[in-house]
């Protein structure tokens, strides 16, 4: 990486300093070199092609199915749990008691209630649902998110996939992609009173500069690092880079965005002011900005991931008390914020775990990992609603029909997003590889054509 507090030292007029430069030039991407920021697609074009964007809601640890979305009432008390079901407004469809707002919300949902796969390892798992192929010692494959970014056409002055509220999990890099395609980060709480995004949103001393100094800056910069772009290969890209990343500083656009206080104070808490509640709105209002791929990590304030086996403070299921209500708010919220703004049918939401969790309640009062079952949820971007697809046996233990794989799911948000199937990534070594698996088909129910 280039460094810019070194020995180099660079004149800079009206009292700017290195470290202006550092803010700038940067925009405080830690660890990346300024050829990674090509991601920072700024210019608006005129044709923004398919107009479905996407929002990930990776509810991380796995999500036990006997006690959301695939209740077992008949089962016995060791299989069933502590929560009872309750009728939706469509009927055929029962939720858990912890989600009535969803339960009203039904017409819009499709459930998928027989998915599956084989690894019970959570970073493994949580590659394989987003990136849509098994963990493979010799191949890095990207997040879903990161290929659309590379697809797509950007929209507005925001980076195409933003990952929030804190650093990626497993499977959630560009991977083979490269640096240029990974997400932009937001390493953040956006509940917290003093919210920022220290890696897009400039100092103040820089965001307060006029028009010309800017000018002058840019110029000095240039003629500062011009023998160094003829001298060292890397930074050749300094010049478009430098020029895209401080349009995105500059765009009142880009930091309007994040400002959450301008939102209602009544809409805010109906989403929760709490970390998921509150990244969800942040999604909604990225997406309404012309983000393609927002993903979301749901890490509940007071109960942690969904990962319970039973292990203080929460020694049983009851956490799903936390984690319940702040999901169900979260969700619902988005899903009739989006309807009311005319968004929903452009607007993927898709809410899943890495697997489901095992069907007997465990001596601590817990669930433990189970990938040979789960239920995951979809909405708007095409999606029909009101509708369950597949089923699991008895015991939510394995799908008893319509079976349904990661790799069926990642395809399924490729159609919705208007990604063709057909469509290969260059690969390493430049060899060509297919976004899905040659064989692989969407969930065409999901669509109203199964």
């Amino acid at each position: 990486m280039l460094r810019l507090d070194g020995p180099l030292s660079i004149p800079l007029c009206h009292g700017l300093s290195r470290r202006d430069f550092l803010h700038a030039g940067s925009l405080a991407f830690l660890g990346m070199t300024l050829p990674e920021l090509e991601l920072l697609k700024a210019k608006r074009l005129a044709d923004p092609g398919n107009d479905v964007s996407c929002i990930f809601l990776l509810l991380l640890g796995g999500v036990p199915q006997l006690d959301t979305w695939d209740m077992k009432p008949d089962a016995p008390t060791e299989i069933r749990g502590p929560y009872q079901p309750i009728a939706t407004r469509t009927p055929g469809i029962q939720v858990s008691q912890l989600f009535p707002r969803m339960a009203e919300n039904s017409n819009k949902l499709a459930l998928i209630r027989s998915f599956h796969h084989t690894n019970p390892a959570h970073p493994q798992a949580q590659q394989w649902m987003q990136t849509g192929r098994p963990p493979s010692a010799g191949i890095e494959y990207p997040h879903l998110g990161c290929v659309a970014e590379k697809l797509g056409k950007p929209k507005g002055d925001l980076p195409s996939h933003i990952l929030l509220p804190f650093k990626p999990k497993r499977g959630q890099s560009a991977g083979f992609l490269g640096k240029t395609h990974e997400p932009f980060v937001i390493d953040s709480d956006p509940s917290s009173l003093d919210f920022q995004v220290r890696d897009l949103l400039p100092p103040d001393y820089v965001s307060a500069l006029r028009v010309e100094r800017r000018f002058s800056f840019r110029r000095l910069v240039d003629g500062a690092f011009r023998r160094f772009e003829k001298e060292n290969a890397p930074t050749r890209l300094l010049d478009s880079n430098f020029a895209r990343a401080y349009q995105i500083i500059s765009s009142s656009e880009a930091r309007q965005a994040f400002e959450l206080e301008l939102e209602p104070e009544k809409l805010r808490r109906r989403y929760g002011m709490n970390q998921f509640g509150q990244s969800c709105l942040l999604a909604r209002r990225l997406v309404e900005r012309g983000v393609r791929f927002v993903t979301v990590n749901m890490f509940d304030d007071l109960a942690g991931s969904w990962d319970i086996h039973g292990q203080a403070p929460f020694t049983s299921l009851t956490a799903l008390d936390s984690l319940g209500p702040s999901f169900d708010n979260g969700f619902s919220t988005l899903i009739e914020d989006l309807q009311d703004r005319g968004m929903l049918e452009n607007t993927l939401v898709v809410a899943t775990g890495e697997f489901g969790r095992s069907p007997k309640v465990n001596p601590a009062g817990g669930r433990d990992h189970w990938p040979g079952c789960g239920t995951l949820v979809m909405s708007g971007g095409g999606v029909v609603g009101g509708q369950v697809i597949g089923s699991s046996d008895s015991i939510a233990s394995e799908p008893r029909d319509r079976p349904v794989s990661p790799e069926e799911i990642q395809a399924s948000i490729y159609q919705a997003l208007g990604i063709s199937l057909h469509t290969e990534l260059p690969g390493p070594g430049g060899r060509p590889v297919p976004i899905v698996e040659i064989g692989v088909k969407p969930i065409q129910e999901l669509f109203g054509s199964g």
